[in-house]
């Protein structure tokens, strides 16, 4: 008889959380796909913020530069490149 009550007790508890999700899951996955929406159009919102800022006038011309350095200096200690070829 025990055992009939747990496969009783099972069943009902399986059945009631199919029930459940059917009438709760629309709706919870409803709020998470609203929060997400919301979440995704606060960081566009503060992406253009930026974007624009940073832009500006349509039509102005702006040069910038790169700055000069002298970072490709060669050192004569280093020896010379030597190109090997592979032989089949």
């Amino acid at each position: 008889m025990g055992f009939f009550k747990v496969v009783l007790i099972l069943l009902l508890v399986y059945y009631l959380f199919k029930i459940l999700a059917r009438w709760f899951g629309p709706r919870l996955f409803s709020y998470a796909v609203k929060r997400t929406e919301r979440e995704f159009q606060q960081q566009f919102e503060q992406f253009q913020g930026q974007y624009n800022s940073d832009q500006s006038k349509v039509g102005d011309v702006s040069i910038e530069k790169k700055p000069t350095s002298n970072t490709k200096t060669s050192k004569p200690d280093i020896g010379e490149y030597i190109d090997f070829e592979e032989i089949d």
